[in-house]
């Protein structure tokens, strides 16, 4: 009772507006983006176990001592906390916002619980020595956060802009996408395992042994590249359909913008992908770096072209039969 008193008079002294909570949202997106990049840049420079143990740096001290590998890991620890403010404002703020809306709130928890749980699944790849599975793991939870804050955004935006949360479109083409969107995660899947069974498994600047995928022996990682090429080959090519179809369309012609951001990056990341797969055996670690920021941001640009779709328009009511005319309904005997 008295928990719910207090909740009740900081709502009621504390007040946060629309437009301050729109630039929340905006930052957890753009935090949430950021960590995937410095996340990925850990790994690439071979720093991924700089700090050995979890939650310390080492077994004697917090903070890290000024080498660079070190550096660099507790330095992407020391982020998540910055991660962690604009979401924890979207918690904050979502429940002291007025006009009070729930939804907003529980994305907001969400997007807490989210960096919660990304701290403890990256101590859990500490301590199993930077498991493949793991880090896949680990990527694939940042991708759920991005989701999440993705979300918020456009319901912020939407309502900034005076317009329904979900747009009615057909049957159809609603399918069609969210297809579209669970191949895209299959996709991104599908690089993760390829990233996992490559040569910058995240130890090599610590002298650190760290497995590696091993499917099929000598040939997984030609394999798993291979396999993901053809996927995002075939991506590319619905995408690109999928633009032309609705460009030469009448309606859905805002999903233009989008599907045609979801284009050009795929097209960014198959230029990149060809450089990967002609460059040297070791696969320069910037290219790939610049490969994994790019599937994020293809991951932001599908959030976006799902959340533009909306939802199935409700069926047309089937019309039963005309009823007939007063004159000629039988009259029942008494």
């Amino acid at each position: 009772m008295a928990c719910a008193t207090l909740f009740g008079d900081m709502q009621a002294r504390f007040t946060v507006r629309p437009r301050p909570y729109r630039w929340i949202a905006w930052s957890a997106l753009g935090v949430l983006t950021l960590i995937v990049f410095t996340g990925a840049a850990v790994r690439l420079t071979g720093s991924g176990l700089g700090c050995p143990t979890w939650p310390k740096c080492t077994t004697t001290a917090y903070a890290a001592p000024l080498r660079s590998h070190q550096g660099i890991e507790f330095g992407n620890r020391l982020l998540t906390s910055v991660v962690g403010l604009p979401c924890f404002l979207a918690f904050v703020g979502g429940w002291l916002r007025k006009p009070y809306r729930r939804d907003l709130m529980l994305l907001g928890l969400g997007l807490c619980l989210s960096v919660l749980a990304q701290a403890v699944l990256g101590g859990i790849t500490v301590l199993t020595g930077l498991n493949p599975y793991t880090v896949m793991a680990h990527y694939v939870l940042s991708m759920g956060a991005l989701a999440l804050a993705a979300i918020l955004v456009w319901r912020v935006h939407r309502e900034h802009a005076g317009a329904a949360q979900a747009v009615a479109r057909s049957r159809r083409l609603v399918r069609a996408v969210r297809a579209f969107f669970a191949y895209g995660m299959l996709m991104i899947v599908a690089g993760t395992a390829a990233s996992a069974a490559g040569p910058h498994a995240g130890g090599a600047g610590t002298g650190d042994v760290v497995s590696r995928l091993n499917f099929w022996g000598a040939d997984t990682l030609r394999l798993l590249i291979a396999g993901h090429a053809r996927l995002a080959a075939v991506y590319g090519v619905l995408a690109v359909v999928g633009f032309v179809a609705i460009r030469r369309g009448r309606e859905d012609r805002d999903l233009l913008r989008p599907l045609g951001t979801v284009c050009v990056l795929l097209g960014l990341q198959g230029v990149v992908g060809t450089l990967q797969y002609h460059a040297d055996p070791a696969l320069p670690a910037e290219i790939v770096w610049i490969h994994v920021a790019l599937a994020a941001l293809t991951f932001n640009a599908l959030m976006w072209l799902l959340l533009a779709t909306g939802r199935s328009a409700p069926a047309a009511p089937v019309p039963g039969p005309a009823a007939a005319p007063a004159s000629e309904r039988a009259v029942t005997p008494a």
